[in-house]
């Protein structure tokens, strides 16, 4: 087999065995695909899979710094690049590891950027209550920020994943993980008078997505994003809005309310507390702001 096709073989054991998001899948794919496209480059054929060596993962990384990628995303290619080769060394189609000794790119630690808590409150209010579409989006805002949701888990999001009754939400996170999240009052009054709109939507009784597009299907996470880019700029937010920001906040606002980082890990889906460690970053700046404010020798 050539190295293309162990490429095809990797992917459908992410999907299948590793059960990784499609989006994820995506993205391994596409890193991969500029791999076999270099390998095919440096060798002049086809490349196969034996020939695939430290020579052809170094020249990969330096063609990408030539390229101008930065030190992120050359460790976002390199760690595609791993997994890739220790699932050949464990099919046996290799007997070593090309990346064994390929050091990692050093990559300085970004702080999230998050909104304040002033912001997400006009933001949550700014679509309008007299319309479908303005109820959804007020709805998608709510949920979003009230169980830190990833735009994936939110687009998606089924209606059997709701008990408005415990006051719950229940989503698909990463590698199929499901978690439980609490909702706010504000969230559950704004699904509330969301679904009971919904139910006019032609589409509503044929599909369980609960967030519906005008054609009845799920929303893209690219009109989730513009959706919220649309209502910050409308009631005057100067700093970029995102999903992702959203996520962020409600992290940061947890910690900054005096909420423990494991909780917090569990609420974002996080596999590893590592991850969640991020946000204690952010939180120190209110924690210091707080004692300097309060404490009589601050």
């Amino acid at each position: 087999m050539d190295l293309a096709a162990w490429v095809d073989a990797y992917l459908s054991y992410l999907r299948v065995e590793r059960a990784l998001s499609n989006n994820t899948v995506e993205a391994y794919g596409h890193d991969l695909a500029r791999l076999c496209e270099h390998a095919e480059t440096e060798l002049g054929h086809v490349a196969e899979v034996g020939a695939f060596d430290e020579r052809i993962v170094s020249t990969f990384l330096i063609r990408l710094g030539e390229e101008g990628i930065g030190a992120t995303s050359a460790a976002r290619y390199l760690s595609a690049v791993r997994g890739f080769s220790k699932f050949l060394v464990r099919e046996r189609a290799l007997a070593q590891d090309p990346c064994a000794l390929i050091d990692r790119p050093r990559v300085g630690r970004k702080l999230p950027k998050v909104l304040t808590v002033g912001d997400v409150g006009g933001l949550v209010e700014a679509p309008p209550d007299t319309s479908l579409r303005g109820l959804r989006d007020r709805a998608m805002l709510h949920v979003m920020y009230a169980a830190g949701l990833r735009v994936s888990e939110l687009v998606g999001l089924k209606l059997g994943e709701l008990d408005l009754k415990k006051g719950v939400v229940m989503p698909f996170g990463k590698g199929q993980k499901r978690r439980l999240v609490p909702l706010g009052e504000p969230a559950l009054d704004a699904l509330d008078a969301y679904l009971k709109k919904r139910a006019e939507h032609p589409a509503a009784e044929r599909t369980p997505i609960v967030f519906l597009s005008p054609r009845g299907g799920a929303l893209t996470r690219q009109a989730a994003w513009k959706m919220i880019t649309r209502y910050a700029r409308s009631i005057g937010i100067a700093k970029p809005a995102s999903p992702h920001k959203l996520r962020h906040s409600f992290a940061t606002h947890l910690l900054e309310g005096g909420a423990d980082l494991r909780s917090v890990q569990t609420l974002l889906g996080h596999a590893s507390i590592a991850t969640t460690e991020v946000y204690t970053h952010v939180a120190d700046d209110h924690v210091r702001s707080v004692y300097r404010k309060a404490h009589p020798r601050a």
